[in-house]
């Protein structure tokens, strides 16, 4: 039975982390260097490192930062953000990421996921998904890019179908309308994802407690829960979550 992941997100705007509700009203709160290196030290399983400006603001990828992170941790690290072309994959994963996550560029271009897949596998081609309810789509949800600034009039569950088939390895699930709340995952939205592919799904935005992890790992199917501002104030380290999980009867790494 593979065990279930906890994942920490650093979303991170001009080198800093920060942190906001449904996209909005984002506040500093640290380094990512430094938050990386105690996320690390606490047990996380893996890291996503999302540049939340890049595509919107159309440059590519913050190399430097990148490698400075990658220094701190040794695990998987998986890197969002102003990743537009094979170079750019090619030299986030030489700036020490394992993965990255494509999420406007690849609904720009389609190919990018698919070529990516060719040249690096599939293990390296993280679809990421910024989903919000939408009752005009056929699966009650759409997809938005730009850090949810543009509506791409794709519904979240043919475009997961879509990315997948084009050699997406897994996806990062981040609903808009739980994000920052602290109020629980989108349990329907993630289950009806990981029912759909047959890759691993992700499942973010709005974890509060543990409990929130446990429902979207057992009732919404995610083969992993990542969670930002759950960890970012301090409530809970990573090794009290895992604890926790462990005693619901969820296989975890401790």
């Amino acid at each position: 039975m593979l065990k279930k992941r906890v994942i920490v997100c650093l979303d991170v705007k001009d080198g800093r982390t920060t942190k906001g509700v449904k996209f909005l009203n984002n506040v500093d709160i640290g380094d990512p260097v430094e938050m990386a290196a105690e996320y690390y030290r606490q047990g996380v399983d893996e890291l996503v490192f999302y540049d939340i400006i890049a595509s919107a603001r159309g440059r590519g990828p913050i190399l430097d930062l990148i490698s400075k992170v990658a220094s701190q941790v040794f695990i998987p690290f998986c890197v969002g953000g102003g990743i537009n072309t094979i170079d750019d994959i090619r030299q986030t994963i030489l700036a020490g990421a394992e993965k990255v996550s494509l999420n406007s560029p690849a609904v720009k271009n389609p190919l990018l996921i698919s070529e990516g897949a060719r040249i690096f596998g599939n293990q390296c081609i993280v679809l990421g998904m910024d989903v919000k309810k939408d009752p005009s789509k056929p699966s009650g949800y759409g997809t938005t890019i730009h850090g949810g600034r543009v509506e791409t009039g794709l519904d979240a569950r043919e475009w997961a179908i879509k990315a997948v088939g084009l050699g997406a390895g897994e996806i990062v699930l981040n609903s808009m309308d739980a994000d920052g709340t602290k109020d629980g995952y989108d349990v329907k939205l993630t289950r009806m994802i990981a029912e759909a592919v047959p890759v691993p799904v992700i499942a973010s935005g709005g974890a509060g407690t543990p409990s929130h992890m446990t429902k979207v790992l057992t009732e919404g199917k995610a083969d992993a829960a990542l969670a930002a501002a759950l960890f970012h104030i301090k409530e809970l380290e990573i090794r009290q979550v895992k604890e926790y999980l462990r005693e619901q009867g969820i296989s975890v790494r401790l």
